[in-house]
């Protein structure tokens, strides 16, 4: 069973529970999913049996169709934060990482056009590997101008920066605590940039974040 832990591997003591995502925050992922630009944040939830640790291999759903990749910023909620602030937001963040948000893309795609919630596509077993935190107080770099990348079986995917986001982490997490009150062991997963694609078994993993790598595999 998933529980949060640190970078190193230390259990943190945050219960483990939602996870709110945003959609089409960076430009050139939506231009290549040949979306239109929100204006404001697109929001949608994972539940917590969706959370699994990044740095064990990877368990794809079977026979559902394609599983895509979308490198995004974690951050971890430490405390309760319903209408906030920027400065309370920036007060409540526990810690930072990085996180897939695994899609069922053909099956987000029939949904789509029938207009119909997709949370299958994002929300199944397994949907969000994620890394552990570096706790906000020994995140040395800007986490608003943070690299990621992915890279697989030796070829870049993904790469890009946290400084693309259209909604910015501290107004962009404000914005859902107007919608979902956000209690401490909540993530926000927060859009992933360009370069999304298909997993296949046996495939490798490099995840980049903050000048950190972190591997894994696709069983």
């Amino acid at each position: 069973m998933y529980r949060h832990h640190n970078w190193q591997g230390a259990l943190l003591d945050y219960p483990v529970s939602k996870v709110v995502c945003v959609g089409s925050n960076y430009a050139m992922h939506i231009r290549e999913m040949g979306s239109a630009t929100p204006e404001e944040p697109v929001l949608f939830i994972k539940p917590e049996t969706s959370l699994c640790d990044l740095g064990q291999p990877l368990a794809l759903p079977q026979g559902m169709g394609e599983v895509h990749h979308e490198v995004e910023l974690a951050v971890l909620i430490g405390s309760t934060l319903k209408q906030a602030t920027e400065e309370h937001v920036r007060q409540a963040i526990a810690g930072y990482g990085v996180a897939l948000d695994l899609t069922l893309r053909e099956l987000q795609g029939k949904l789509k056009k029938a207009g119909r919630p997709w949370e299958k596509a994002k929300g199944f077993d397994n949907a969000c590997p994620i890394s552990g935190f570096i706790p906000a107080a020994e995140f040395h770099g800007d986490p608003q101008n943070t690299p990621l990348s992915l890279t697989v079986n030796g070829d870049v995917r993904q790469q890009g920066t946290t400084a693309d986001m259209i909604h910015p982490i501290l107004p962009l997490i404000a914005y859902i605590s107007r919608f979902f009150t956000l209690r401490a062991g909540d993530v926000v997963l927060t859009g992933t940039p360009e370069g999304v694609g298909a997993l296949h078994s046996g495939d490798e993993l490099a995840i980049g974040f903050d000048h950190r790598e972190l591997t894994t595999r696709v069983l």
